[in-house]
């Protein structure tokens, strides 16, 4: 592996043009744990390991780019939401975060309940023995024949989207003789402090039933009159990649007080409150989550709160962590085949991967950290952007980073917290193969996800 040196851009800047960082980190060879999984660290000869196994060992195993996921940390982090809520009220892992069978293995074995998005996600969960009634099917349309197979399958909810929905779960229970239980999903009028295009809550966007203009109640109406119909309770979901708590608080002041509006009109107390997810983790060392149990705390004295004014019963509380508990667990490994220094400007990296392995670079601005992993330098720090191989001048995968000046083809660099949404949003852009998942435990490593092979796109490819 070459270690010669190169014609570097800037070492440092006070201010940059965009991007996260305004000066260099003191060590670039620190691996800051707000980012990285519970057991990833540095041994002694500089290179990172995770589970007890070397990143060398396991890009010369598994190849790159590869999504190398730490079970342990997951199971941990489900534990830990799991504790914080207690028996008295259900998490359900958000499936769209990242989703395959030996996930749905570990959140059966650590008690956590399962949100689906579509007919295959739940293909999934089920083929890995989820219980049905532990899972619930979101979705603003889903197919006859994904409401079919629900039903069917005695899914334990069905969140409703639209007034079209409910004819037709409510048809398709009447047809195989069962009550149906259901949720509504509200849009309370809260945006929350995100992304314009990830934030889900105001009324202009696609989900849900306004309570503005009495869409929310009128669904309640209908639904309290379908015999095939178990109306269970309100769903809210106000955004994503939230650390302000404030929103959560409105929100629920005003699901509850649709609530106390369905017991003074219709005599009923609905029993359940589901909150949704979108609470945000560490992608950057200026990211500071909130922890499970301070979560859990904040959104029951709210719930209980609003429900004591209001004189109602406090409804069973739902949340649904799927970035907060996959997110933070997993770092996708590359291996630098290109640098280009450009005078006065930065540093371009090229990585193996890129826009195909992570999206959301390029969809959200989101932001990144990323470090050298197979060894440690001394060298200065130098202003780099690192990029993938794909034909858009937009496939960037952290736009702003400060990355040793040694830095040489044929190193290893890792971009944590992509455990949620890279590999669920991964694509075959340029016909590239998408990366395969490792998960790592107690000194071994598994593939979950296989790597793609050309293979496997010739055989989708019957022209």
């Amino acid at each position: 592996m070459s270690r010669s040196a190169h014609p570097a851009g800037p070492r440092h800047a006070d201010v940059l043009p965009e991007g996260h960082y305004a000066a260099p980190p003191a060590d670039l060879n620190t691996l800051d744990p707000r980012v990285w999984s519970r057991t990833v660290t540095r041994a002694a000869d500089g290179a990172a390991e995770v589970g007890g196994l070397d990143v060398r060992a396991l890009a010369e195993e598994f190849g790159t780019p590869a999504y190398i996921l730490d079970e342990a940390d997951f199971r941990a982090r489900c534990r830990a939401w799991r504790a914080a809520f207690g028996h008295d009220a259900d998490v359900f892992y958000a499936g769209k975060a990242f989703l395959s069978r030996a996930v749905v293995k570990w959140l059966n074995e650590e008690g956590l309940n399962l949100d689906v998005c579509s007919g295959t996600e739940l293909a999934v969960a089920l083929d890995a023995g989820m219980p049905a009634e532990r899972i619930a099917l979101h979705g603003n349309n889903k197919s006859y024949a994904e409401i079919e197979r629900a039903v069917s399958a005695g899914v334990g909810r069905i969140v409703l989207d639209s007034f079209q929905e409910i004819a037709r779960v409510a048809a398709e229970a009447a047809r195989q003789g069962k009550r149906q239980r259901v949720q509504i999903r509200v849009t309370v009028g809260v945006e929350a402090h995100t992304h314009e295009f990830i934030a889900t809550a105001h009324e202009d966007q696609k989900f849900g039933l306004a309570l503005a203009g009495g869409q929310a109640a009128e669904a309640v109406r209908r639904v309290l009159k379908l015999e095939s119909l178990e109306l269970a309770g309100i769903h809210s979901h106000i955004g994503s990649q939230i650390f302000d708590m404030a929103g959560f608080e409105v929100a629920a002041r005003r699901v509850v007080s649709l609530l106390a509006e369905v017991r003074d009109e219709h005599g009923v107390e609905l029993p359940e409150i589901d909150l949704g997810g979108g609470l945000g983790i560490a992608y950057t060392s200026d990211d500071d989550p909130r922890e499970p149990q301070e979560i859990a705390k904040a959104l029951g004295e709210i719930v209980t709160r609003e429900c004591e004014a209001a004189r109602l019963a406090v409804p069973r509380l739902s949340v649904e962590p799927g970035r907060a508990i996959v997110g933070p667990t997993a770092f996708t490994l590359y291996e630098v085949g290109t640098v280009k220094p450009l005078e006065g400007l930065r540093t371009y990296v090229s990585v193996d991967g890129g826009m195909s392995d992570n999206i959301r670079t390029a969809l959200y601005d989101a932001e990144y950290t990323v470090a050298l992993v197979s060894r440690t330098s001394d060298a200065e720090p130098m202003l780099s952007r690192v990029v993938g191989k794909h034909c858009e001048s937009g496939d960037i995968v952290v736009k702003d980073a400060f990355l040793p000046a040694d830095l040489a083809p044929g190193d290893l660099l890792a971009v944590p917290a992509t455990g949620a949404y890279c590999r669920a949003m991964a694509s075959n852009y340029n016909h590239a193969l998408r990366p395969p998942v490792v998960a790592v435990a107690d000194g071994a490593a598994r593939v979950i996800v296989r790597r793609e092979t050309e293979d496997d796109l010739l055989r989708l490819d019957v022209g």
